[in-house]
C-alpha cells in the first residue's frame, strides 16, 4: 500500500511559517527585531533553568544596551500547564503592551503563545482552549529555542496539560504563530547530553511522521525530508560532543524544517502515545516518543512503505539488498536511538499496567493520531504499549 500524501498537482495554500534569523551570534540582534513588531517593551517568558544557566542575563544584558524596557516570567514547568499559563497571562497583562520574547524550549513557547494570547482576550483562561481558536488576536512573539527538536517556533499553538482532565489540550491562535524565529545554535551549546537526545529525537520523528502523515504534501515533504538528512546527521555528533557548533547548527536548522513540515502535515500515532504517556506519567516528551518510536514505525508499514523508502534515503541509508526499505529505515531509526541511550521500557517512565488502557484510549482520542497513515484501534495501541512495557 502506497503512502497517503497529497497529489503532487492537488491544490494548496499554504501561509508563509515565519521569518527566520539563523546563525551563531544572532541573538544580539533581539533588539532590532522586537521594534519590527511595533512594539519597545518586551515580556521575557523562559525558565529558571535557563536563568540558573546565566542564558537568561544575557540576553537581559543585550536587551539592556538596546534600550528595550522588560519584564521576566521564569516560573514555566517542564510540562507547563493551564494554570501556568494564567498565572504568566496575569504578569503580561500587569506589565501591559508589549512583544513576548519566548526563550527556551518547547515547554516554554507553548506557554509563551498561550500567554500571548490570554493578554489579548482579557477574560479568557487557558481551560478556554476550545473556543480560544477564534478570540482576538494575541500579541506579537518572537521565539528563541535554546534546544532543538521541538519545532514550537514555527506555529501558533502550544500543547498544555489540562491536569484535571489528566490530557493535553492544544491551545493557540493564527495571531500567535511566531512574528520571528530566532535560531542562534550558540544557545545550545550548554545542552546537557540526555536533554539533546530527548529533543533531537523528537526532531527526528517529526520528520518522519510528517513524511507519512495522511496530510503530507510537496512542501511538507521537501521541509520534511530535508529535515531528516540534517538532524539524522548531526544529532549523533551534537550528542557526543555538545561544543561543536557546525554540529548543533545542522541539528537547530534541522529541527526547524522539520517544525515547519509537521505544521503544514501534522504528526501521528508516536505524538498521540507521547502526549498520553506524558500527560499520565510526566515523562519528558522526547523521551516518550522514544519508547514507542520504532514499534509504531513497525505497525504502520504496511501503509507508510514509500514515506520510510524516502525517510532511509534521506538518512543516506544503502539500498537494501531485498528492497524492504521499511525494514531497513526502522534499522535506522534503531541504531540513531541506542547511539543516543534515550529509549527506555514504560515501566521505568513511571507507568503501570493499570494505566495502558488510558494511555491507549487518550493516544487514539488525541488530533494528530488522525494523520496516521494507518489508523489504530485502542486494542492495536494497548498492543503496542504491552510490548514496549
Amino acid at each position: 500500500m502506497a503512502s497517503p500524501q497529497r497529489d503532487s498537482l492537488a491544490p494548496l495554500s499554504i501561509d508563509p511559517i515565519c521569518r527566520i534569523e539563523f546563525g551563531p551570534g544572532h541573538i544580539d540582534r533581539l533588539p532590532e527585531l522586537i521594534t519590527t513588531t511595533g512594539r519597545h517593551r518586551a515580556f521575557v517568558v523562559t525558565d529558571r533553568g535557563l536563568r540558573a544557566a546565566g542564558v537568561v542575563e544575557r540576553v537581559l544584558k543585550i536587551l539592556d544596551s538596546g534600550g528595550i524596557e522588560y519584564a521576566v516570567h521564569d516560573e514555566v514547568a517542564p510540562n507547563p500547564s493551564t494554570g501556568d499559563v494564567d498565572a504568566g497571562a496575569r504578569r503580561a497583562r500587569a506589565f501591559g503592551p508589549a512583544a513576548v520574547v519566548a526563550l527556551g524550549g518547547g515547554s516554554v513557547l507553548d506557554a509563551a503563545k498561550g500567554i500571548s494570547l490570554l493578554v489579548g482576550n482579557p477574560d479568557a483562561v487557558a481551560a478556554d482552549a476550545g473556543r480560544l481558536w477564534e478570540a482576538a488576536d494575541g500579541l506579537p512573539l518572537i521565539a528563541i529555542p535554546t534546544t532543538s527538536g521541538t519545532g514550537a517556533e514555527t506555529n501558533g499553538f502550544g500543547v498544555i496539560e489540562d491536569a484535571g482532565a489528566c490530557r493535553k489540550v492544544y491551545l493557540g491562535h493564527p495571531s500567535v504563530k511566531p512574528r520571528i524565529a530566532l535560531l542562534d545554535p550558540e544557545l545550545t551549546l550548554g545542552l546537557p547530553a540526555p536533554a539533546t537526545a530527548a529533543t533531537g529525537i523528537d526532531a527526528l520523528v517529526h520528520g518522519i511522521e510528517s513524511l507519512a502523515s495522511r496530510g503530507a504534501n510537496p512542501v511538507s515533504v521537501a521541509y520534511a525530508t530535508q529535515a531528516v538528512t540534517m538532524v539524522s546527521g548531526a544529532l549523533p555528533t551534537a550528542y557526543r560532543d555538545g561544543s561543536d557548533l557546525d554540529a548543533r547548527a545542522a541539528l537547530m536548522l534541522g529541527a526547524h524544517l522539520a517544525g515547519q513540515a509537521l505544521t503544514l502535515s501534522g504528526l501521528g500515532l508516536v505524538h498521540g502515545i507521547g502526549h498520553a504517556l506524558t500527560a499520565h506519567t510526566g515523562t519528558p516528551h522526547g523521551v516518550a516518543l522514544a519508547a514507542v518510536l520504532e514499534e509504531v514505525m513497525v505497525f504502520s508499514a504496511p501503509a507508510a512503505r514509500d514515506a520510510y523508502e524516502q525517510v532511509g534515503r534521506a538518512m543516506r541509508r544503502t539500498p537494501p539488498a531485498d528492497g524492504d526499505w521499511a525494514r531497513a529505515t526502522v534499522q535506522a531509526v534503531r541504531e540513531i536511538s541506542g547511539t543516543l541511550d534515550v529509549k527506555r521500557p514504560l515501566r521505568e517512565l513511571g507507568a503501570d499496567r493499570g494505566m495502558l488502557p488510558a494511555i491507549a484510549a487518550g493516544a487514539v482520542a488525541d488530533a494528530v493520531t488522525k494523520n496516521a497513515p494507518l489508523l489504530p484501534s485502542e486494542a492495536e495501541v494497548l498492543e503496542i504499549l504491552t510490548r514496549v512495557y
